[in-house]
């Protein structure tokens, strides 16, 4: 890329960067009485009873539960601990690690710079990353040593391809081939947070030296693309990808507790991550790829877009609920209709009666027939600690349960959860 042309594309963002105002006026996510929006109180208490037989049986230490519809918050609640150690409660605005609930975080904000005009979707990423010019594909390993021979890639990658989980990347440290995992850590590649002082635009750059799994678009494959385009973020706008994100999303719709990593006055409300250990809960410390004790102890210099961020059950049902409202909310117009139904269209396919569009995973009609999903067209996805949620824009309904553990037993919160709420509408 010339650099004549980077600094017009900065300018243009710099022009661009106050969030438009819309002739819509969606209000801010706030309580309401569930019978009033069409949902039934009594069928909402069975997830009270869900949520204390899954911390009594030693599934999980503790959850928070929201559930929304028709922009309005009928169910919030904490169950359990926050800490086992200290016996601290946990708080229904305690702030959780939401790992790949990032992604669609990150690939709503590459979807509000394509909407300026700055590239489509089908550009190659070497237009902004020369890095990830001329691509290589891994043939095979042919040592220990990780030695390996590559053919040429018959395409560049697309950002279209890094939203899809369909470029070729992989993702080190939850790699299926042992040697793969050990060649992204050979590589000195941050597959998703870290506590070490450590740049995005360093990483990427490294993470573009390594072969693919296989030619771009070739098929899915959960990778490390919304990272890469988190940098690809910090080019076009001048920005961090942490100021981008706090100035243009976060800011404007109300996600005060969202982070890469929390102020001081917050860091009592993380909620720590735990593992089973016989019959007790104990602090989960990561592996050797990552420290779990991110975001809260480290250099926090790292902007994951992958999976690095933090956030409150409300902050999340924010973000969902401005898609739900077709990209508005509070006047502030972050999408529009038209690029949220491009944002859902089908893009790749994932098996269990889904797509994967260009954020989320997607629910199609078998879903309906399979029973307790939604309707079709709910988006949904989880984190790599336990949590999940999903959107049903039919019914006008967010659910919401976050989670901070690791090697569970059992969890049936992960399935039980989205059944009980859609139990609940009683319209």
């Amino acid at each position: 890329m010339k650099v004549p042309f980077l600094f017009l594309i900065i300018a243009l963002c710099g022009q661009l960067a106050a969030q438009t105002r819309s002739g819509q006026n969606s209000p801010p996510l706030e309580v309401a009485a569930p019978a009033s929006v069409g949902v039934s109180p009594e069928r909402l208490a069975r997830i009270d009873a869900m949520a204390q037989s899954a911390i009594e049986n030693g599934d999980v230490p503790g959850l928070v539960a929201l559930v929304a519809r028709g922009g309005k918050i009928v169910y919030h609640k904490a169950f359990g601990l926050a800490d086992a150690a200290t016996g601290q409660s946990l708080k229904k605005d305690d702030i959780f690690r939401i790992a790949s609930q990032t992604k669609a975080i990150t690939a709503t904000a590459v979807m509000m710079l394509w909407e300026e005009g700055l590239f489509q979707l089908d550009d190659p990423i070497s237009r902004f990353i020369p890095e990830f010019r001329n691509p290589l594909v891994l043939v095979r390993f042919v040592d220990s040593d990780l030695n390996y021979t590559t053919v040429p890639a018959r395409s560049g990658i697309t950002i279209r391809q890094l939203l899809t989980h369909s470029s070729g990347l992989g993702y080190g440290f939850i790699e299926s081939d042992e040697r793969m995992r050990l060649l992204y850590r050979k590589a000195g590649i941050i597959d998703a947070w870290t506590t070490e002082e450590a740049i995005l635009g360093d990483n990427i750059r490294k993470l573009a030296e390594l072969p693919l799994h296989f030619h771009p678009g070739e098929r899915y494959k959960y990778a490390e693309g919304l990272d890469v385009l988190g940098y690809m973020i910090e080019i076009l706008s001048g920005l961090s990808f942490s100021e981008f994100l706090h100035s243009r999303l976060f800011q404007p719709l109300g996600m005060n507790d969202t982070y890469f990593y929390l102020p001081e006055e917050k860091a009592h409300r993380m909620v720590t991550v735990h593992q089973p250990e016989g019959d007790k809960w104990v602090k989960y410390t990561g592996n050797e790829y990552y420290d779990a004790d991110y975001p809260i102890k480290g250099a926090k210099t790292y902007y994951g877009g992958g999976g690095g961020l933090s956030s409150t059950a409300k902050d999340y049902a924010t973000f969902l609920q401005m898609y739900l409202n077709g990209g508005e909310l509070n006047g502030n117009r972050f999408l529009s209709r038209k690029t949220v139904e491009t944002i859902m269209g089908f893009q790749m396919e994932t098996g269990n009666h889904a797509h994967h569009g260009l954020a989320f995973g997607v629910l199609n009609g078998k879903a309906v027939a399979k029973g307790g999903l939604g309707s079709e067209g709910t988006f949904y996805w989880g984190g790599y600690f336990n949590s999940q949620y999903f959107a049903d824009p039919e019914e006008g309904i967010i659910g919401v349960i976050l989670k901070q553990t690791r090697n569970q037993k059992s969890d049936k919160t992960s399935w039980q959860f989205r059944q009980l709420v859609m139990q609940s509408i009683d319209d």
